[in-house]
């Protein structure tokens, strides 16, 4: 699964702005903290910027958690050994391990972040869900990290949906990549 959290624009983050744009509430805190267990997967840049979070807040309910579940980082840039508990790192072709992971998982594997990874794997026919947070924000002066810039063009069905303390959106859906847009 590839699981984004965004601002209404498509940007994956803003400067100025606090983490969740500031308006993570209790029932999407829950949520979160109720996620069934899985492997994250991401690359070098959520590595570092999430295993850095775990170091700085060791006690905060969600890091504590995320530093207990499998993780896998890709990266040529990352060395071994990894100090955050529970990760691996594997430095060679992330799609193909993947594909391998995917035939022997134990656990689902979910993205982080991670917009390059996900859009290689999306690219390669290796997500079977799309999972997106919508926060209701526009970040268009401040926001960086385009979600989908760069991706290809891809149609999705809505198989579920829920609005978190009246405002977040979530939307999952399972994607079909195109190999060429739809005529009409």
């Amino acid at each position: 699964m590839v699981d984004y959290i965004m601002s209404l624009d498509g940007y994956g983050a803003a400067e100025g702005w606090p983490g969740y744009w500031g308006l993570e509430g209790p029932e999407y805190l829950a949520w979160l903290d109720g996620q069934e267990e899985h492997t994250a997967l991401m690359g070098a840049t959520t590595y570092r910027l999430m295993s850095g979070f775990a170091v700085q807040m060791p006690d905060e309910p969600s890091m504590a958690a995320l530093t207990a579940q499998p993780k896998v980082v890709f990266s040529a840039t990352v060395e071994a050994p990894l100090a955050w508990a529970n990760t691996t790192l594997v430095d060679g072709d992330a799609v193909e391990a993947v594909r391998a992971m995917k035939q022997d998982a134990d656990l689902p594997m979910r993205t982080i972040g991670s917009l390059s990874l996900s859009r290689s794997l999306l690219k390669a026919g290796l997500v079977d869900r799309y999972r997106v947070v919508v926060f209701p924000v526009i970040t268009g002066a401040t926001g960086h990290d385009r979600l989908f810039d760069g991706y290809p063009d891809i149609t999705l069905d809505l198989v579920d949906h829920r609005t978190f303390d009246g405002r977040l959106q979530l939307l999952e859906y399972v994607p079909t990549v195109l190999d060429a847009p739809p005529s009409g």
